[in-house]
């Protein structure tokens, strides 16, 4: 996969907030120095001078030149390259045969959750790439069939890791000199192994502890050669296979490649690491603390950084016993990510259990980012129109907004999509209505979403992703929060701290908004009668659901 070169003019000024290129609406600071953001720990391990980065030179023209081969790797080919092919052709098809002759005749939900379980274990054999797409997969939720989605939820990155060799040959190629010049101690044994890199731990000859990403060597090519082959075969494998053509699979394709393109070059993340720590310092969120890039241990295939420690993200008797306040963990998690999004445009785009550590301070150390949503300002209005619409229950303003960010067709009539569609009306009860009727009803849903031409861009898969994420972690951090006075408490948070941004960019005044808990009952897919508040009772309600669907499922 093409990249750009590493020497870029000295006085090209990098993409982020620090430097001029900054994706939200605040002015871009003088020169800045890590002691003074709040979000980094302290004490600092160097000095790190924001404006003065070799590194950090040119990344504006590195990024747009990433997202600018999106299209040339998803194009339409004759032949992609043939060795992949007959590999990707042979897992697929010993995968799929079996369901074509057994399954595949039954129908239903039975035959859908078995191709779906096919296709994760030959995505897993598959590798790097497929493991990724898998990933996507299981971020559409809503969106995308639930048994493909609930079956990719399963989907580890289970990659063999790198010899000691070859990392070696890595890190000393990217850093021009021999590796005992750089670091007194190496960890051989990698801490995580994924599907683009792998991170080991290391103590720099100077004495600061660091953790080292290092790029699998020849990624970018397996990628490039990947999705060559996944294009390739979508068209045939969508006409044979249902459930794929619910899935759009091309378009997913498409939102796969905007996605790693850019986590394949490490100055990127670096530069994540920057804007994601202004923003937290912009809006004073003191909860979340974001490692520091080495000021010259960066380059495209290395990045050396801060090492961060503390619990586990589901280690909740740990974190319990260290006094942290976890309800507070979930909100600080939440607010940040309306923040970025809605206010400034920049946001993790990946989180979960792995990325995340509690610190003993109750701080939460923030990991891994290569997958960073980055909204341009028209496309961030639009988020934040969308969440106001959503608090007030304009059901109408918030499909206008999702037609805006291409996750609805252009020409969609939206009044015919809110009559087909149930946004505007109470959830399903489970004691109400049998397992037939909710499965008939989510059948319904599902083929006028596809007729309707539904798909999911980037920047909303992954605000979805980490949505979800967050509404998981109030199950083991914070199971009796109730939901409706917290989302109450942060729409008011919201509109008193970024009230005046909101009236000068949209022209509404947030003073006039009144949040009204039975429309944020219904937003939230609640039952109005406010019998279920807190996450415990919600995900109680769901898995009544779930439990009748399953049920139902099993009768002959």
């Amino acid at each position: 996969m093409p990249t750009a070169p590493d020497d870029h003019p000295p006085d090209q000024p990098a993409d982020g907030l620090g430097a001029g290129g900054r994706p939200g609406p605040v002015d871009p600071p003088g020169p800045v120095r890590s002691d003074h953001l709040t979000s980094f720990n302290e004490p600092a391990p160097w000095p790190l001078d924001l404006d003065h980065l070799a590194w950090r030179r040119g990344l504006g023209a590195v990024r747009q030149l990433a997202r600018a081969q999106v299209p040339d790797l998803v194009r339409s080919r004759r032949l992609p390259p043939l060795r992949r092919l007959a590999r990707t052709t042979l897992v697929l098809g010993l995968a799929v045969l079996p369901w074509v002759l057994t399954e595949r005749r039954r129908g239903g939900s039975s035959s859908r959750r078995d191709i779906s379980r096919r296709l994760r274990r030959a995505f897993e054999r598959l590798g790097p790439s497929y493991i990724k797409l898998g990933q996507v997969i299981s971020s559409g939720e809503g969106i995308l069939p639930d048994e493909l989605v609930t079956e990719f939820r399963t989907l580890r990155d289970r990659v063999p890791a790198e010899s000691f060799e070859t990392v070696r040959a890595v890190v000393e190629a990217d850093l021009g000199r021999p590796l005992k010049e750089v670091f007194a101690h190496f960890d051989g044994e990698p801490v995580a192994a994924a599907s683009i890199a792998q991170v080991h731990l290391a103590t720099l000859v100077t004495g600061e502890p660091v953790a080292v990403k290092v790029q699998r060597p020849g990624i970018d090519r397996l990628v490039a050669e990947d999705l060559a082959v996944m294009t390739w075969l979508a068209p045939p494998l969508t006409r044979r296979i249902d459930l794929l053509k619910l899935v759009n699979l091309p378009a997913v394709i498409e939102l796969f490649a905007e996605t790693v393109v850019e986590e394949l070059d490490f100055r990127l993340e670096a530069e994540n690491m920057l804007d994601v720590a202004l923003v937290l310092d912009r809006t004073g969120q003191r909860a979340i603390a974001v490692p520091r890039p080495h000021p010259t241990l960066v380059t495209r295939r290395v990045l050396v950084m801060e090492r961060m420690s503390g619990f586990a993200f589901d280690d909740v008797d740990g974190i319990r016993a260290a006094h942290v306040d976890t309800a507070a963990v979930v909100r600080a998690c939440l607010i940040s990510l309306l923040e970025g999004a809605m206010i400034f445009g920049v946001f993790h785009g990946d989180l979960h259990g792995g990325n995340l550590f509690i610190q003993l301070d109750g701080r939460v150390a923030l990991l891994d980012y290569g997958i960073t949503g980055r909204l341009e300002p028209a496309r961030r209005l639009v988020f934040l129109r969308m969440l106001l619409a959503a608090m007030v229950g304009d059901h109408r303003s918030v499909l206008a907004g999702y037609q805006q960010l291409g996750a609805i067709a252009p020409d969609a009539d939206l009044d015919a999509f809110l009559a087909d569609i149930p946004v505007d009306r109470p959830p399903i009860d489970p004691g109400e209505v049998d397992a037939d009727q909710m499965i008939a009803e989510m059948r319904r849903v599902t083929k006028a979403l596809v007729r309707y031409g539904t798909r999911l861009p980037k920047e909303l898969m992954l605000f979805m992703k980490d949505f979800l994420f967050i509404d998981a972690a109030m199950t083991t951090l914070a199971p009796d929060l109730d939901v409706v006075s917290e989302m109450l408490h942060i729409s008011e948070y919201f509109l008193n701290n970024h009230g005046a941004q909101i009236a000068h960019e949209i022209g509404l005044d947030a003073s006039a908004i009144r949040l009204d808990p039975e429309i944020l009952r219904g937003a939230l897919g609640l039952p109005t009668d406010g019998s279920t508040d807190t996450h415990r009772e919600i995900r109680q309600a769901r898995q009544d659901v779930r439990r009748k669907v399953e049920e139902s499922r099993r009768r002959p």
